[in-house]
């Protein structure tokens, strides 16, 4: 929900340029040794990610795996069978809920599981562009501020503005933002447990045209209250263990729990091949984000060599093109190191074979080093 008012988008600009000495070789070189300390951590986080991801990422594969080997699907959501107790169920049905939610300030009232109401400020927002400059031996610096207006569902702090004169934003919001959740969520006889009816996140747009002013301080503007595609019937896929007539986390062997729920109709086949997809990017992602750190700490850390022949132009810059280089090997062969160690007690054969790749920039490295000396 957003109290939109009516306004016209102002830009607004300004450059302030500063001045300052050249750094000489010693400042330089104390810049650089923070940045090798800054390195350093960044480098040995990158271990730590990227080998608990592995962990992570097999542990749910192997969860799911047997997930999907167990689990059973109900003749009728209507009745509670005994044989299933304690077993992985997989139900699709609609949700129900006999609670009302109602958001008292502006007088909507429906049977949904959730209700959310989503607030937006009309604010002003810096932008701030650098660049830097060197001019009768000084380094100059000439940053421009740019201010514009935009809606944004957080507080922005105007009094961190280069210029707050003339752009200045409220401290806080007129009404905030808030979801409500009914307590008691059914799907057919059986009762969803908070950790599936927190997974309840389709949020979709309540029309306000049929709605009632709430009072004549609120205007009206386009479609800002948000809920399910369906308050009364959303339809949804679950699978999670049945104690009872509850629908609850289910423990798997290898010390995972599977409590699962997607919008929508789903074979259990096809919801298990859905998490199977979400756990295979986001392993590639925080592999990716590994790589990354392990790079950066590796070009941070031997930074200082490009320092000590800043001198020389021609020099300095085939030292940065190898420095890259070498980060960029290292950094793909300790990543693809790292993943093989995290496999290591999973599936050594994988590990032996990710360990083989890995030495292969380390070879082709070497052989081209060795080329160059021959000739």
């Amino acid at each position: 929900m957003a109290a939109n008012y009516s306004s016209t988008s102002t830009r607004r600009e300004h450059v302030k340029v500063t001045t300052g000495s050249q750094p000489g070789f010693l400042e330089r070189l104390s810049e650089t040794s923070g940045g090798m300390v800054v390195g350093l951590m960044t480098f040995l986080l990158s271990f730590y990610l990227i080998f608990t991801n592995e962990g992570r990422a097999l542990k749910t594969a192997t969860s799911l795996a047997e997930g999907l080997s167990l689990v059973v699907s109900p003749d009728s959501i209507h009745s509670v069978a005994p044989e299933n107790e304690g077993r992985l169920v997989h139900i699709i049905g609609a949700l129900r809920t006999s609670k009302l939610l109602s958001d008292p300030n502006y007088g909507v009232h429906l049977p949904a599981v959730k209700l959310r109401r989503h607030v937006e400020m009309y604010q002003w927002v810096e932008t701030e562009e650098s660049r830097e400059y060197t001019e009768d031996g000084q380094v100059k610096k000439e940053t421009r501020y740019s201010y514009n207006t935009e809606w944004r569902s957080e507080i922005i702090n105007s009094k961190n503005f280069d210029r707050e004169i003339g752009h200045k934003n409220p401290s806080a919001m007129a009404v905030e933002s808030f979801t409500a959740t009914a307590p008691f969520v059914q799907i057919g006889r059986f009762f969803l447990s908070p950790g599936l009816i927190d997974k309840v996140d389709n949020f979709k747009p309540l029309s306000l045209s049929k709605l009632e002013d709430p009072h004549v301080d609120i205007i009206r503007r386009g479609d800002f209250f948000y809920h399910s595609e369906n308050p009364k019937y959303p339809e949804v896929t679950v699978i999670a263990r049945q104690r009872g007539d509850q629908l609850v986390p289910f423990s798997t062997k290898s010390g995972d729990t599977l409590l699962l729920l997607h919008h929508g109709d789903f074979s259990a086949e096809e919801v298990f091949h859905r998490e199977l997809r979400s756990n295979s990017m986001k392993t590639w992602g925080l592999r990716a984000a590994g790589w990354m750190a392990m790079f950066m700490g590796l070009n941070l850390m031997t930074r200082i060599l490009y320092t000590l022949v800043d001198w020389f132009p021609v020099f300095r810059d085939l030292v940065n093109i190898g420095l890259k280089a070498f980060a960029f090997c290292m950094a793909t062969s300790l990543t693809l190191l790292t993943v093989a160690a995290g496999w290591l007690f999973y599936r050594p054969l994988w590990a032996l074979l990710i360990a083989g790749l890995a030495l292969v920039p380390i070879i082709v490295a070497r052989t081209r080093v060795s080329a160059k000396k021959l000739e």
